[in-house]
């Protein structure tokens, strides 16, 4: 347990990470954990990210590690169905310092918005929506990413219970799904990291 709090009090986050984090408490949202969003940063950073998809805006944590992660030319596409959340995002990025033009938002369900973002056309998405979508969401996401781009899901432990066997709910059973899908489909190279709770990643062939 101590190696684990060690990991994610690794990478230490700034104002704007804090700030950004407490708005998303006082919402009743879930953010990335610091080791999840460090791991972000690594993603982003691995594949030179220029273009990345997010879904699941939140008030901003995840964004912030991400674009610290990409090309300083890059630019954050983050798509969230509530508005409000978004302009807590667009004031923590500003305070992170990231100029406006490296965030598109877009207010909106992710399975409107996803179908119309251009094939091919990111290095990286990131999936923290809504769990009962995650299998579509991983079909938008290989429609979406480029050859050697990667995707990663955000809460695949489900707080332990995607290994619990005890009868479980709807969302639990779909997260099970992707990861099976996720592992056994030829065009991808996948990899389940052990941060936060749970991020499954997979590289397209």
């Amino acid at each position: 347990m101590t190696s684990w709090a060690f990991a994610d009090a690794f990478v230490a986050e700034d104002e704007a990470l804090r700030w950004a984090r407490e708005r998303a408490r006082e919402a009743g949202l879930r953010s990335v954990s610091p080791g999840t969003g460090a791991a972000l940063r690594v993603l982003a950073a691995t594949v030179d990210a220029k273009a990345v998809a997010e879904i699941g805006t939140g008030t901003g944590v995840s964004g912030i590690h991400l674009l610290h992660g990409m090309r300083p030319d890059g630019v954050l596409t983050t798509v969230d169905p509530e508005p409000d959340h978004q302009q807590f995002a667009r004031q923590a990025f500003r305070a992170a310092g990231f100029a406006s033009n490296r965030a598109r938002f877009i207010p909106g369900h992710a399975l409107d918005v996803l179908p119309r973002l251009a094939d091919a056309g990111y290095d990286l998405v990131f999936c923290d929506g809504d769990r009962l979508e995650c299998l579509d969401y991983l079909a938008e996401s290989l429609r979406l990413l480029r050859p050697g781009g990667l995707v990663a899901f955000e809460g695949v432990f489900a707080s332990g219970r995607t290994v619990d066997s005890n009868p479980q709910p709807t969302e639990v059973i779909r997260l099970r799904e992707l990861l099976r899908t996720v592992r056994e489909s030829p065009e991808l190279v996948p990899s389940l990291l052990p941060v936060g709770d749970g991020l499954l990643c997979a590289v397209k062939r």
